[in-house]
């Protein structure tokens, strides 16, 4: 490592220990905080490594008007501090520094909000114009440093795994499919725009054409879509592509990379070995969800024979009308107040859009409303799935509705009855998805789930004959504690078959050539099969801080508008910059 030592400092703020008493040392930073014990002066200095205790005889007026995050050099002494007064929460905790000459380097004007300690009064907004500032607060600093060392070790062990790394362009062509695109007006050539990469999903697979094997790279990508608290403007990615493969030897990428990663950072976490392969289907009958949190034990049973046919004429009804039932348990909840229910059903009403919520409590014998409507026998099956002592809550609608709504009921009951470990860290892989999904807007009434460029799990002929909502993907995605972090498979290596897949959806040959044409081209001269994924790193670092907002672990994002209010983006130009990108703005209205 290059020496940090300079004119300004002999050592850094955070490296200072008893082995150094008796040294003369020179320290450079900010002034972090300020005691004033009359007739000594403490001042904390802070830099990038740590804190040291600074100690100056009092009475010095200069040095009491310097205003915290002010930037000082301190020459002095190391002394031990006495047994009362070490520090334990610091490496530097048992020394402080004699003074016996200080400098200003720069003098800080009065904050618009404090630096030491952790406000959280302060407003978003305010944060964000003076990121800078925020920056210096501990916690959030500790985030981005930690960010860094994350990325160093998932490139370490990629170039470990045998990939090699490129960087493919920032100015691209804008593509018909996924989130809107950003556009950048050509100069050059009047009325044409580039367009900022979504994904680098196109040249990461002219790389497998170009017959490199193995790529990746920490990929920035932007998306124009609307914002909220895991989603920004624009991100990065652990990007990758291989040749010659098939789904599990894409996997055993994340198998050996995310539970390294979480070991590694995470020194407390409890990490399950077992990486299940869940497939769309029964995930979404199982847990509500494509991106389950299997830390929570709750599974969603479908009881819609049990209900067919019943006394309980709601569902009863519902279900000859194509409904389907699904039965959520609540473990060890018979002895909740009637409050608490009654709060869920709120819940189901004004969150979840359901016309209410039935339940059975099951103690000593079932209660409830719904259990008076049905028979012993339909009882008994439904006290297997509840069990003793526990409460079995239903959703009843069309088969989507309410699998998304049980889902969500599910994820409020697990953190509500306390089932979530927050040290666990659970994975899993999301499997055969449908490859196609209805779509109002599309010309055929179909448009693709995932990546237009993922591999069916069908034939030629199939693609010809079969319900296209039949046809599933080579696809997957890989879930941590309910988020998705990671979405790949398969790449489309085959001309006709690409044809074809585009054509379902309303592209025709001239399209796909005019929109893809590079990599269709590119595709009639020997292309390996291959396949890739992508994980998303500011989530994934978000949930291994435990962070509620992806803002809190990226070093310059935007507000939830959009705007950067420490640079003032977006912002209006000049008509000559105009001009010279032959654009006119028209008037909002």
């Amino acid at each position: 490592m290059l020496s940090l030592k300079s004119k300004y400092r002999t050592h850094t703020c955070g490296e200072l220990t008893k082995k150094n008493v008796g040294e003369v040392v020179t320290l450079s930073g900010w002034v972090h905080r300020k005691r004033d014990h009359g007739a000594l002066l403490f001042v904390d200095l802070r830099d990038n490594y740590g804190i040291t205790q600074c100690v100056f005889d009092g009475g010095n007026e200069v040095l009491e008007k310097v205003r915290p995050e002010s930037v000082i050099k301190i020459t002095g002494t190391v002394v031990a501090r006495d047994a009362a007064a070490v520090n334990d929460k610091i490496p530097t905790g048992e020394i402080e520094i004699k003074a016996e000459s200080w400098e200003v380097l720069t003098n800080a004007e009065v904050l618009p909000f404090q630096v030491f300690g952790d406000d959280d009064s302060v407003s978003e907004d305010l944060r964000l114009k003076y990121r800078y500032l925020d920056l210096r607060r501990e916690s959030l600093h500790r985030n981005i440093l930690m960010r860094n060392k994350m990325i160093k070790f998932i490139r370490d062990r990629m170039w470990e795994m045998g990939f090699s790394e490129f960087q493919t362009p920032i100015l691209t062509a804008s593509s018909p499919e996924g989130a809107r695109d950003f556009i950048v007006p050509s100069r050059y050539h009047h009325g044409m725009f580039y367009a900022l990469p979504q994904a680098p999903q196109q040249f990461k697979q002219l790389i497998q054409i170009s017959g490199f094997d193995r790529y990746f790279q920490i990929a920035p990508c932007f998306r124009d879509e609307d914002l909220r608290a895991d989603r920004l403007l624009e991100f990065y990615q652990l990007d990758l592509e291989m040749s010659f493969v098939d789904l599990p030897d894409i996997q055993a990428v994340g198998n050996a990379l995310l539970p390294a990663i979480i070991k590694e950072f995470v020194p407390d976490a409890k990490i399950c070995p077992d990486i299940p392969h869940i497939p769309f289907d029964e995930a979404m009958l199982k847990y509500g969800s494509d991106k389950p949190d299997l830390r929570n034990p709750i599974i969603i049973s479908d009881v819609t024979e049990i209900f067919r046919g019943s006394d309980f004429g709601i569902f009863a009804n519902a279900i000859e009308q194509g409904a389907v039932v699904r039965a959520i348990p609540a473990p060890n909840s018979a002895d909740k107040p009637r409050s608490w229910f009654d709060k869920l059903g709120e819940y189901a009403v004004k969150e979840l859009g359901l016309g209410g919520l039935g339940y059975i409590v099951f103690a000593d014998e079932a209660k409830g409303p719904v259990a008076k409507k049905l028979d012993a026998e339909r009882i008994a099956k439904l006290r297997e799935i509840s069990g003793d002592n526990s409460s079995l809550f239903f959703v009843c609608d069309k088969e989507e509705t309410a699998a998304k709504a049980a889902g969500k009921l599910r994820n409020k009951l697990g953190e509500d009855l306390g089932l979530i470990d927050p040290k666990e860290f659970r994975l899993c892989w999301i499997e055969s998805f449908p490859f196609f999904e209805e779509d109002e807007e599309s010309p055929t009434g179909l448009k693709f789930t995932h990546n237009p460029f993922s591999f069916p799990m069908a034939t030629l002929e199939d693609l010809k004959t079969k319900d296209p909502l039949s046809i599933k993907a080579a696809q997957f995605d890989m879930v941590l504690n309910g988020a998705e972090i990671c979405s790949g498979g398969l790449r489309n290596y085959n001309p006709e078959i690409m044809l074809r897949c585009f054509e379902i959806t309303g592209y025709d040959e001239e399209i796909v050539k005019q929109k893809f044409g590079g990599m269709y081209t590119a595709f009639q001269y020997g292309a390996p099969p291959h396949g890739g994924c992508a994980f998303g790193l500011d989530r994934l670092v978000q949930i291994m801080l435990n962070e509620p907002n992806l803002r809190e672990v990226v070093i310059f994002p935007t507000n939830q508008r959009g705007q950067d209010l420490m640079m003032g983006s977006p912002s209006e130009v000049t008509e000559k910059q105009l001009r010279e990108v032959h654009i006119q703005v028209r008037k909002k209205g």
